[in-house]
């Protein structure tokens, strides 16, 4: 039998079943009304598209029958009750741990009839200033101060001074301004091996860099047709990405990491991978654990798929591009990673500039142009930004400037290595102490600490009664302390080593015993649109209520 003769017959054959099969569905309906079989018809495809938009939406099945679940179980009265009345003491608590006045103090809640005088103004600052009761110049404080350093304080407060009404915004009137800033974003491409066609913006810090690369990721997905764009990154990655997926209509599917490393499951993220994907995400090194995510392996996904690949080097950038020459070998986690299309980095962290500024840069122009937004049809005349804010404060940009250029590469290196040496002290001296474990392997500046013998909330609260202030993680609970310069001051590692030796010797005398005092409560409040939660640092002992998906 020849092709032609083949086909003929399977045409035949085909033919026949579409016409047995036609028979068939007559035959059922030969019983109904005309009236019957439309109603039917109509029912079912309303029956099909609800059931469509109730399977497939941004947020999962599950999570949405757990908050529907805890929606039911608040209405129980007895429970409901309870649950609200531990609430009401946690924010009462709260709000007596984190307002309480001095004695003869209390809240300004209108303007002064009569202006005060630049000396009263002073005095006034004085007293705000003794509200505080963490001494993080001593360097008990893990991260928020990256620095302080005095000298580099007078020289901040001279270069703000002399650009404070200044707006990039404008860059007609402040061309100064505009030059920092161009010069602000070209040196840091320059510490991430970005090429000729490297570019991005200033922003106000970590969160904003992160949500505009979210942001011209989506509006690229949406040009390549993808009607629903998902965020791929780690259950470790910053919380910035939940917002950004909040904000800009996307769904953020979480990966979890490797037990032991405290890495990215690599091969979790490439099952994740579907039509819709608009963005990879890893960390360099991620907030919780400071663990950098394995950069090469993803971008090989990035690169295969042909997916955009974002590192968030947020919290230790500055240090990660100095490591080399400070004498610590990293793995690429930059350009030189090929895939990689953006990077975020704080220069008000390592970068030891004010707070308010960090940059996003793009390996090349055609992502960033998607980052913008431009109304030309605004009646005040065509209104284009390169970020989320349109005024912005020409002081600190000049102030980041100024940073970076009175630092200089030596500067940044000689604090790279002691910043890193320290956290190596402290990560080799907590190793040693029975009943404590360190996260992974941290490589930067943040050590995590946890504990498989008693509740490791018990040691944040005790090092807390030593002036130590620390960072509570969840999901295992552990705490980390990040390492700053403050730290490399002569004695604070081995001082914080000593505490924490002290306080578990004295736990592990009773290993079981309840936690008492502050520890991190994450309490989800399910009837918030798409279930965004309130994160509360309050006191113990209170039963944990966690309405999340998350166990």
């Amino acid at each position: 039998m020849d092709y032609t003769s083949a086909l003929a017959v399977y045409k035949e054959m085909l033919l026949l079943y579409c016409e047995e099969f036609k028979h068939y569905i007559n035959s059922m309906c030969a019983d109904l009304e005309p009236w019957q079989i439309i109603a039917s018809t109509l029912v079912s495809t309303l029956a099909a598209v609800w059931l469509k938009g109730f399977l497939f939406q941004k947020e999962s099945l599950l999570s949405r029958t757990k908050k529907q679940c805890f929606r039911i179980i608040r209405k129980i009265p007895f429970v409901g009750t309870s649950i609200q009345n531990q609430l009401n003491k946690a924010l009462d608590d709260m709000s007596m741990s984190l307002c309480t006045l001095k004695e003869g103090m209390s809240y300004t809640k209108c303007l002064p009839a009569g202006g005060l005088t630049q000396k009263q103004v002073l005095e006034s600052i004085r007293q705000y200033q003794s509200l505080n009761e963490v001494q993080w110049s001593k360097g008990k404080v893990s991260g928020a101060v990256y620095w302080g350093d005095e000298k580099l304080t007078d020289l901040l407060v001279k270069v703000y001074g002399e650009f404070a009404w200044s707006n990039p915004l404008h860059p007609d009137i402040f061309p100064g301004v505009r030059k920092m800033e161009a010069e602000v974003v070209r040196m840091t491409c320059s510490l991430f091996s970005g090429g000729p066609e490297s570019c991005g913006t200033v922003t106000s810090g970590g969160t904003e860099s992160i949500l505009m690369a979210c942001k011209a990721y989506r509006d690229l997905a949406y040009e390549r047709g993808i009607k629903y764009p998902e965020i791929i990154a780690p259950i470790s990655a910053h919380a910035a990405f939940d917002k950004a997926a909040h904000y800009f209509g996307m769904k953020l599917i979480h990966i979890p990491l490797d037990k032991k490393t405290m890495k990215v499951d690599v091969k979790a993220m490439k099952r994740a991978i579907s039509k819709n994907t608009a963005m990879l995400v890893c960390s360099a090194p991620q907030f919780p654990h400071g663990i950098i995510d394995p950069i090469v392996e993803v971008g090989k996904l990035a690169e295969k798929y042909n997916i955009p690949f974002h590192v968030d080097a947020c919290l230790g950038g500055f240090l990660i591009v100095f490591m080399e020459k400070a004498g610590f070998k990293l793995e690429p986690f930059d350009f030189r990673v090929k895939s990689v299309t953006s990077i975020s980095a704080d220069t008000h962290k390592y970068g030891y500039a004010p707070k308010g500024s960090s940059v996003v840069i793009y390996r090349d122009k055609k992502y960033r142009h998607y980052q913008y937004f431009v109304a030309p049809d605004w009646q005040g005349g065509i209104y284009a930004s390169p970020s989320i804010a349109g005024s912005r404060p020409g002081g600190i940009i000049a102030a980041c400037w100024a940073t970076m250029m009175h630092m200089g590469e030596s500067g940044y290196v000689e604090a790279t290595k002691k910043v890193v040496q320290t956290a190596q002290i402290i990560a080799a001296g907590i190793r040693k102490v029975e009943g404590l474990f360190v996260f992974g392997k941290p490589e930067v500046s943040v050590v995590a600490l946890g504990s498989n013998v008693f509740d490791i909330f018990r040691l944040s609260n005790a090092l807390t009664l030593k002036g130590w202030n620390l960072n509570t993680l969840q999901f295992p609970s552990s705490i980390h302390i990040c390492v700053t310069m403050l730290h490399t001051q002569p004695g604070i590692a081995e001082q914080f080593i000593k505490d924490v030796r002290e306080e578990v010797a004295v736990i592990m005398k009773n290993p079981k015993e309840k936690t008492t005092g502050m520890a991190l409560v994450l309490v989800q409040c399910s009837d918030q649109p798409q279930g965004q939660g309130l994160f509360y640092t309050i006191p113990y002992p209170l039963t944990i209520l966690t309405c999340s998906s998350k166990k």
